[in-house]
């Protein structure tokens, strides 16, 4: 068995992109990718990269409607994505629960793919987040148009198994939908540029977003690195720095510094420490529950609440901030390290220029 070595990556998506130049006809895209804001433009044919089936520029521009992220590696992300591709053959989906079915052979005899739209991609989707093998998993669906939440609905109210409780579904509507024609495809960049000029001058400037949260909605609002688990970093660096750990907040066991796999609650303003095997045990004893074949006890918690603050954490969460601070030391640098801003570089080499003239006064002086 290969000993990791690196931290948990910040994220791992499988998304669906949609043409929106045949919405309902042409077949949609699953794929993978820590990055869904380049992936996207590579599909699109912005960037190199992209691939094949979605080079076809009478389809372009694609629109990246729905993913599921959350996944702890670049390997659980491609499982998910090839059985979400071929859940006709997949064994993550029972044979008698299968809604994707293919009767045609290929010369190898193997079943061909069958053609999916989006309600077939979405249902398939809901078959996996309940199957035994992702069901546990920390991860979030995040749906991007309207229209696509509302088949993501019929999908969920149909089926007589629910998905978990804890399993997030976000919705984010307010990004703009993606250009009708690409640069270098036809487009009237003169025109496009006197209309978006003119809304411009007709919006209200007090109501219109600023750049800083545009750049967070839509795919843009998905994490591609650690920002989000920045303060919970600085925290725990500083408790055991300063050797703050105490007693393990559920054995009340003795905590050594360095000589074990400490975890330390997430919930602001709070420093409860303790073993991993301790939240382990007590996030599996408050929310243990077989898995839906009913044929196998849970061994990994989905979430843990906290004895000292009351927060409930995902075990996801709790693990990442933990592989990032015993794999990531560099990562954790990267992340805690204070970027000077523009005026305080001024005012640096102001100084300098200010403290090299008068050595060269003093200098003179002397002479």
């Amino acid at each position: 068995m290969t000993v990791q070595t690196k931290p948990i990556p910040p994220n791992y998506c499988v998304y669906v992109l949609r043409s929106s130049i045949k919405p309902n006809t042409a077949q949609p895209y699953v794929g993978s990718t820590p990055n869904p804001e380049r992936r996207l433009s590579q599909h699109n044919g912005l960037t190199k990269g992209g691939a094949s089936r979605t080079a076809r520029k009478e389809l372009r521009p694609w629109e990246m409607v729905f993913i599921v992220s959350g996944f702890p590696s670049m390997i659980g992300a491609l499982k998910f994505e090839w059985a979400l591709a071929n859940p006709h053959i997949s064994s993550h989906i029972p044979k008698d629960e299968r809604i994707s079915v293919s009767k045609a052979r290929k010369r190898n005899g193997m079943p061909k793919r069958p053609r999916d739209k989006i309600p077939s991609v979405l249902a398939n989707v809901h078959l996996l987040l309940r199957s035994p093998s992702f069901s546990r998993w920390p991860l979030t669906v995040n749906v991007f148009e309207p229209e696509v939440y509302t088949i993501w609905q019929k999908c969920c109210s149909e089926v007589a198994v629910p998905l978990r409780p804890s399993l997030k579904i976000r919705t984010d509507f307010s990004a703009p939908m993606a250009p009708a024609v690409l640069p270098g495809e036809g487009a009237d960049t003169s025109l496009e540029l006197s209309n978006l000029e003119s809304e411009k001058e007709e919006s209200d400037d007090d109501n219109a977003p600023t750049a800083e949260e545009v750049s967070k909605t839509g795919i843009k609002s998905i994490p591609i690195d650690y920002k989000p688990l920045k303060d919970y970093a600085e925290k725990t660096r500083s408790i055991f720095e300063f050797e703050r750990q105490g007693c393990c907040v559920f054995c009340r066991g003795n905590m050594k510094n360095g000589e074990g796999l400490y975890v330390v609650c997430p919930g602001v303003g709070c420093e409860a420490v303790g073993h991993l095997d301790c939240w382990a045990k007590h996030g599996l004893s408050s929310t243990s529950t077989p898995t839906n074949s009913g044929e196998h006890m849970a061994m990994i918690p989905i979430e843990a609440q906290c004895p000292g603050c009351g927060k409930v954490a995902s075990w996801g969460e709790l693990m990442k901030e933990l592989s990032l601070r015993v794999r990531g030391a560099k990562e954790v640098d990267k992340l805690l390290k204070k970027r000077r801003s523009a005026k305080a570089k001024v005012k640096t080499k102001q100084m300098a220029e200010e403290e090299a003239a008068a050595a060269v006064e003093v200098e003179e002086a002397l002479v």
